[in-house]
């Protein structure tokens, strides 16, 4: 059975058109600047944000979704100018907050249905069709006369992500949106995501690394409200080929490596440390050479290790 699709009266893009953010900067008044000169283009499909918590995610978020001035700079989509005309945006938007209140006691029926006279449709027989088809497409109609007040984690953000797809948008922003969800939750949340992608652009700003390589064919790295990696997750990986080792150390023992290599991560193992480091050559006895992965890839951004090359050229 084909699915219904109920359309959004503005067309100005399209999924297929990047969305362009030259030099945006955001200071707050209290003096804090949360992005400092961000340029970057986000293509169609799934696009993955990284960054650990307080690296401006939120902040560039909120912007694109035009929940806040930017200090400075642009973003255009297609024929749209984001900051200026904020209206044409939020006709084909759908924003998934980190966090998002609801009123007590009222269904998600109910609640989803006044979310969509919110957004502008009248039609209440169109708007009854729109929801239940909505809540059939999250695994949430059978859930339909329960209060969303009382839903677990992962049954509100994809309550959430219902909410975000009323009026088909072309432009889904989701932030954090796997955040304390169960293993079993996360899959059917990210398998979500990953059919919207299918006809939206996509964003998902998040901290864990394996939301980003599991699901996103192309990514950044945010820290500290600039952008310092781009690219695709495979690419970026396999630059750090040969580069990446691990060895197993006594506690004792871990501080002197850490002056002498360039540690990446470390985890405790019965009583041990497993340490990853990164060299671009073999760092000696009791090293073992190990397949790169993408937190790999992060930790050596974030601790400024000039090992990459993005797609805008050499990581800072």
């Amino acid at each position: 059975m084909t699915a219904t699709v109920f359309s959004s009266p503005v067309r100005s893009a399209s999924p297929s058109t990047p969305i362009q953010i030259r030099g945006l900067t955001k200071t707050y008044p209290n003096g804090f600047q949360a992005l400092k000169g961000v340029n970057l283009d986000i293509p169609m499909g799934m696009f993955g944000l990284l960054g650990p918590n307080g690296a401006g995610k939120s902040s560039l978020m909120r912007t694109i979704a035009t929940l806040q001035e930017a200090s400075e700079g642009t973003i255009q989509w297609g024929d749209i100018n984001v900051l200026e005309e904020k209206v044409k945006v939020r006709q084909v938007l759908g924003y998934l907050p980190q966090s998002f209140g609801v009123y007590p006691g009222v269904s998600a029926e109910k609640l989803l249905d006044h979310f969509a006279a919110l957004k502008g449709i009248t039609n209440s027989k169109e708007r009854k069709e729109l929801v239940k088809h909505l809540l059939q497409q999250v695994n949430l109609y059978d859930a339909r006369d329960r209060a969303v007040s009382g839903f677990s984690g992962g049954m509100r953000q994809r309550f959430g992500i219902a909410q975000a797809l009323i009026g088909d948008p072309r432009l889904v922003i989701v932030d954090e949106p796997t955040a304390g969800l169960d293993p079993a939750e996360r899959v059917r949340f990210l398998n979500l995501l990953s059919e919207i992608s299918e006809r939206a652009a996509i964003i998902l700003s998040t901290h864990i690394v394996e939301d980003v390589s599991e699901l996103c064919p192309q990514m950044a790295v945010l820290i500290a409200g600039q952008i310092r990696a781009t690219g695709q997750p495979m690419g970026l990986m396999q630059q750090l080929a040969g580069k990446v080792w691990r060895i197993k150390l006594r506690r004792d023992e871990l501080p002197t490596y850490e002056e002498k290599c360039r540690v990446l991560s470390t985890r405790f193992f019965m009583g041990d440390i497993i340490a990853r480091i990164y060299s671009e050559s073999d760092p000696g006895a009791g090293f073992e050479a190990v397949e790169p992965d993408l937190e790999d890839v992060y930790f050596c951004v974030m601790k400024e290790i000039p090992a990459l090359q993005s797609s805008n050229g050499a990581i800072p």
